[in-house]
């Protein structure tokens, strides 16, 4: 059977660390209403998105300019029926050379077609990676979910 766990993936001129360093960069692309630290090992954060998102992850891997991974150890999804669904499902971030390029390959390993929240979820992430993330890798700006517009 095939792998349906959500994946989309990026290719920029920038080299691995500016990849890297922009992903974990979470305020930078995904949004500013971030408590805790997202750059080393163990570290852990929570982001909320008015009262329909709240997750906490930790970063259980962290290989500088090659890969990036959370585990999601809290959810809360007011969206949906299961409102637990993201919790103990990962979310990587592989960073590979592509000849004179890179590529960032995200994957939230548990959203799956199955689940709910997929279309919605799959949504969401594909316009944080493949726009917000892409543009802080590309311009040093993203378009993350700003604090002031969740309340």
């Amino acid at each position: 059977m095939n792998n349906q766990d959500f994946t989309t993936t990026i290719l920029v001129d920038q080299t691995p660390k500016q990849a890297f360093e922009a992903i974990n960069n979470v305020t930078g692309w995904w949004t500013d209403n971030l408590e805790g630290d997202s750059h080393n090992t163990g570290d852990e954060f929570s982001v909320r998105f008015w009262d329909v998102h709240y997750s906490k992850q930790k970063l259980i891997e962290v290989i500088p300019d090659t890969k990036v991974v959370w585990l999601i150890t809290d959810s809360q999804l007011n969206f949906v029926e299961d409102k637990t669904e993201w919790t103990g499902t990962k979310i990587s971030f592989n960073i590979t050379k592509e000849g004179d390029k890179t590529q960032v390959r995200f994957t939230h390993h548990g959203l799956v077609p199955q689940v709910e929240c997929y279309n919605g979820c799959s949504n969401a992430w594909g316009g944080y990676i493949t726009n917000s993330l892409y543009k802080l890798i590309t311009t040093g700006k993203g378009q993350p979910t700003e604090k002031e517009s969740l309340v």
